[in-house]
């Protein structure tokens, strides 16, 4: 018979099992559910009942006694805050235990421990939710007017944002278009220096050119003048000859 047994001991000494319990409550209060085995998940629905209780009492004491087994102030400020509108009036029941299967590897069942809302804060988040769909339409009608208004004054402002920008955009434009010039200015000037140097190499070889077509303009002009001395120079000789013939025939006739 197991009398006086009520403890899992789950082959775990007492201090480490303190300390994982300790642990699996904190991420349960934190996180509002966590996976583990089905042993441990039953075990733990104690501790989390236990605190949950000293959540709803709400004073001093029952606050310490929280921190003494929660290891983070924030989850326990958290619980005592939620405490009375989260789980009402209700007495017990605050967890739930869902068993989602076996686990891969040793095939220990697995189960999901989460925390559960009560029904009277359920009924109260319907009834505020339909009052404020009730009032939704006024606030709508009473918002529309300014937001029309809002509206307008980001539409200039918009306007006004844009043509800053389109300025922007232009003075930007002309920096770019001076520090392309400013780059391409020396390549200009050594493209220029380099035809001027080409100029100075080829300007001998265009003088001595233009010489000879000199030379060979004035030859030209030179050659009727000779021409014309070489055709005087025949006709000397030719009347010269003739006289000589002349003179020769009359000799012949005087004999």
């Amino acid at each position: 018979m197991r009398h006086r047994k009520a403890v899992l001991k789950l082959n775990r000494t007492p201090s480490h099992r303190k300390a994982m319990f300790r642990n699996m409550v904190t991420s349960l209060f934190k996180h509002e559910r966590i996976q583990t085995t089905g042993a441990k998940a039953k075990e733990l629905r104690r501790w989390a009942d236990h605190l949950i209780t000293l959540a709803k009492q709400g004073d001093l004491h029952a606050r310490r006694q929280a921190l003494a087994i929660v290891r983070e102030k924030d989850v326990v400020h958290k619980l005592f805050e939620q405490a009375a509108e989260r789980f009402g009036s209700v007495s017990g029941g605050y967890t739930r235990i869902i068993k989602l299967g076996h686990r891969p590897g040793d095939a220990a069942p697995i189960s999901l421990v989460e925390l559960v809302y009560s029904q009277d804060t359920k009924k109260k988040k319907t009834k505020k939710k339909k009052a404020k769909a009730a009032a939704a339409p006024g606030k709508a009608a009473a918002a529309s007017k300014p937001a029309v208004e809002e509206g307008k004054k980001k539409s200039a402002k918009s306007k006004a944002a844009d043509a800053d920008d389109k300025k922007e955009a232009k003075a930007a434009a002309e920096k770019t278009k001076v520090k392309s010039a400013a780059k391409k200015t020396p390549k200009k000037k050594a493209a220029a220096d380099e035809k001027a140097v080409k100029a100075e190499a080829k300007a001998p070889a265009k003088k001595e050119s233009a010489a000879k077509k000199e030379a060979g303009e004035a030859q030209p002009e030179e050659a009727p003048q000779k021409k014309a001395k070489a055709a005087a120079a025949k006709k000397d000789d030719g009347d010269a000859k003739k006289k000589k013939t002349a003179a020769k025939k009359a000799k012949k006739d005087e004999k």
